[in-house]
């Protein structure tokens, strides 16, 4: 099980989303290497920004469209969080669970609502790129 707490910083003009800090908390029962797991979640943190912030993958009529870096853009380490910090819930009466991905789900649902919080703006749709960010701002009701 995984929870995951997002603060963001959402530029007005330019909609874009800074993922500035994340508190994860990750039960996977017994936890046998914590620096091996707290490294696990926090490369989960960065992909998940990455998919949720910049990765969509284009197509035309005929074919896909996104084909190289520049058409299929990823975070680069400018918009990488500032701060990861992981709460690891250790019980060592269970087996040990899964701890590759399961933090890399919730990441775009955090987001989401840390840029409702910043800025009464739903967005359903990832990736959150600025001009969708713009968008579901100026359909904000005041």
């Amino acid at each position: 099980m995984v929870a995951v707490v997002a603060e963001v910083e959402v530029n007005r003009k330019t909609g874009r989303v800074w993922p500035k800090r994340f508190t994860v908390a990750h039960d996977c029962g017994l936890v046998i290497n914590p620096a091996g797991l707290k490294n696990c979640i926090e490369g989960n943190v960065v992909q998940g920004c990455s998919r949720a912030l910049f990765e969509e993958v284009k197509f035309d009529k005929s074919s896909v469209k996104s084909v190289d870096w520049r058409s299929y853009p990823i975070l680069e380490i400018g918009d990488a969080p500032e701060a990861v910090d992981v709460v690891l819930i250790n019980r060592p009466e269970m087996a040990p669970q899964g701890a590759g991905e399961p933090a890399h789900r919730p990441i775009a649902a955090a987001l989401a609502n840390a840029i409702f919080d910043a800025t009464g703006a739903r967005l359903r749709t990832a990736p959150f790129t600025p001009e969708r960010v713009k968008a579901a701002m100026g359909s904000v009701r005041a």
